[in-house]
């Protein structure tokens, strides 16, 4: 009788223990940095309809889901999905049709790769990316001379890394209507004894760019496609993508929809008078997959084509200030007619004078405004009485892969006292309260691990200079992970939805082959995405 008493009881227990919630994704045995507001650790966590459910010990977890699709991580490193906080999607999959210039050492291996190139494709215009003439021997600027010889009757044009300067060939000069006469504000046509060398700064690009073939639809889905599958296999789960036309947006957006492209995509609309009329009436554009509510504007031009603009002369060129792409009254003007938008204002500035220009305008535009998490896009050369303008909840979003590019060379350009307030990152950080961290991709390689070694240990991956350089503007690792994750997703307004692993976000996450926080700083490039999941959903 005693047995069967037992008996009843524990079926009775068995009979009042719930059921166990079925779910879609249970992830035990992991090393996880949920990146939430006390950058706190779990070791387990479950998934349903593409969100994190609970997150927490595999031991209570367990005991409450059970789900067909278990993954035992084997301790490895989960980390939420890498947010790249300023790159150029599109023109990725873009340069992965054209010809690749990128490392190249000498005008002649530029050549070499072109004609490589044209003997396999047969193009009707010759189109590459990726040279930069301060990886070479004799660091000058290219001429016509070569193209103009091997390509006279096709049009050739060449961008520099940065996106900032353009080497073309006559044929191309000659479609453009560019000639020694020609004046175009806001850039530079590099002349010789009064005629075009074959280089364009800044804006004069456009003129070579308008004359040339577009990318038919096939390029473009193939191009994004293309981009996609490099930036899944780094663990980038979301690209903001820095001044896109409309026609793209609605691309990437009905790639979206159709599931061909599992990216979520922050899209800045590009500063034209066409997409503004457009985009500024129509207000913010939002799905669970693109965020269309910014609009990027150029400021000035680049560092490394000397189109940056300074308070001060190059240091390595007299008289030579670089210049506004934007004039400074258009700057303005913009920030007045954006801030009476919803939309967020995101502007590229690199010299000194640019920063302070679009500060001011910021600060001008945004008096008495609220929450609006402006930022300015590569914040790279700073006076020291500028830092101040970001303690306006102004945004720095950085590219830490350019201070170790460009530490070469950044000396020289700008002499020993200015180059301190260059690539300050720590100093950012401190006036903002947080830093948005990207790679500029294609400008930059696409891995996010470069990205977090170049903050952390401000070397190149020869570990050169010994040291690093500036370290008094180097970024702890818990800063560095947040600004790829949770403070990235706060500037783009997305932090409710992603950017930590806690309950009610979005599923996306990334396991890497080591732990990013503990392994030696070194060892930090070599790091891989093992998998990467977009809303629960292994996508590499």
């Amino acid at each position: 009788m005693k047995h069967f008493f037992l008996f009843l009881i524990l079926v009775g227990a068995l009979a009042c223990e719930s059921p166990k919630e079925g779910v879609d994704l249970l992830v035990t045995n992991a090393n996880i940095y949920t990146v939430d507001t006390e950058f706190g650790k779990a070791e387990a966590f479950v998934v349903k309809d593409g969100k994190f459910l609970a997150v927490g010990s595999a031991a209570n977890l367990s005991k409450k889901y059970e789900s067909k699709n278990t993954l035992d991580a084997q301790g490895k490193t989960i980390v939420p999905g890498l947010i790249d906080g300023h790159c150029h999607f599109y023109g990725l999959g873009m340069n992965q049709q054209v010809v690749d210039l990128v490392g190249t050492k000498s005008a002649d291996e530029v050549v070499t790769r072109v004609k490589d190139f044209v003997a396999d494709k047969k193009p009707t215009a010759i189109l590459g990316r990726g040279w930069d003439q301060n990886d070479w021997e004799v660091k000058e600027f290219p001429t016509k001379k070569v193209l103009d010889a091997l390509f006279p009757d096709i049009p050739v044009a060449l961008t520099r890394i940065d996106g900032h300067a353009l080497w073309v060939n006559q044929k191309a000069l000659d479609m453009a209507g560019i000639d020694g006469s020609t004046r175009v504000d806001g850039g530079e046509i590099v002349l010789r004894n009064g005629q075009p060398t074959g280089v364009l700064v800044d804006n004069p690009m456009e003129l070579v760019r308008a004359v040339l073939p577009p990318p038919t639809r096939a390029m473009e889905i193939e191009g994004l496609l293309a981009a996609q599958d490099i930036c899944h296999s780094y663990g980038l789960t979301t690209v903001n993508d820095a001044g896109l036309d409309r026609s793209v947006l609605e691309l990437i957006d009905s790639l979206q929809q159709t599931g061909d492209l599992k990216i979520r995509v922050y899209g800045m609309v590009a500063n034209t008078k066409e997409n503004l009329d457009y985009y500024l009436e129509k207000g913010i554009v939002k799905t669970d997959w693109l965020n269309i509510r910014s609009v990027k504007v150029y400021g000035d031009g680049a560092l490394g084509s000397r189109g940056a603009a300074l308070k001060a002369p190059y240091s390595d060129k007299k008289g030579h200030f670089g210049a506004m792409v934007t004039p400074v009254d258009q700057i303005g003007y913009l920030a007045d007619r954006i801030a009476a938008s919803d939309y967020q204002m995101n502007t590229h500035a690199i010299g000194d004078s640019a920063n302070v220009v679009v500060l001011r305008a910021y600060k001008k535009a945004l008096e008495n405004m609220g929450d609006r998490r402006w930022k300015v896009e590569h914040a790279q050369v700073i006076a020291p009485a500028d830092f101040d303008y970001f303690s306006n909840n102004i945004i720095p979003s950085v590219q830490p892969t350019h201070a170790t590019s460009d530490m070469y060379w950044a000396d020289e350009r700008l002499g020993h006292d200015r180059v301190q307030g260059a690539y300050a990152y720590k100093t950012l950080l401190d006036q903002a309260g947080m830093v948005a961290l990207g790679t500029d991709f294609p400008v930059e390689r696409v891995s996010p691990f470069l990205t977090f070694y170049a903050a952390v240990a401000r070397m190149d991956t020869e570990h050169y200079p010994e040291g690093g350089f500036q370290m008094k503007d180097a970024l702890s690792r818990e800063e560095t992970l947040k600004g790829m994750t949770i403070w990235a997703a706060y500037s783009n307004f997305e932090e409710n939805e992603k950017g930590s692993i806690e309950a009610g976000k979005w599923a996306d996450f990334v396991i890497l082959s080591e732990d990013i926080m503990q392994v030696s700083a070194v060892d930090i490039p070599n790091i891989k995405a093992e998998a990467t999941y977009v809303a629960g959903e292994q996508v590499k």
